[in-house]
């Protein structure tokens, strides 16, 4: 079953902020990662550019009017900083995989499964 791990890191005011209150190192991210792509599981997975490049969208009621903010969206506590879909055998393994995460020291992982029913 396939599931997404959002890597959520806490709340920072700029990039060089976020990585001076960062627990992990850079090479506990890459030994992660070398794990986890060794193990065979992971479908996709990208890291999000900083969340000042972000743009938000939404759409009226009325279906007509857009409205877009540049970010960074100061009342977001936690920032999506990334993602991994990986395909496991079930929720337990997920977990497992997300506590491994050094995201999970820095910040959270939340854990969803992936449906095919869209």
């Amino acid at each position: 079953m396939k599931y997404m791990l959002l890597m959520n890191a806490g709340p920072a005011n700029s990039a060089e902020e976020a990585e001076a209150q960062a627990v992990c190192e850079f090479s506990d991210w890459m030994k992660f990662d070398e794990q986890i792509q060794g193990a065979g599981v992971v479908v996709s997975s990208h890291a999000l550019a900083d969340m000042t490049t972000a743009t938000r969208v939404r759409v009226t009621a009325d279906g007509e009017r857009v409205i877009t903010t540049d970010g960074p969206f100061a009342e977001a506590r936690e920032v999506l900083g990334g993602y991994y879909v990986i395909d496991v055998p079930d929720l337990d393994a997920a977990l497992d995989w997300a506590a491994r995460c050094p995201g999970a020291r820095d910040g959270s992982i939340v854990v969803r499964p992936v449906t095919d029913e869209y």
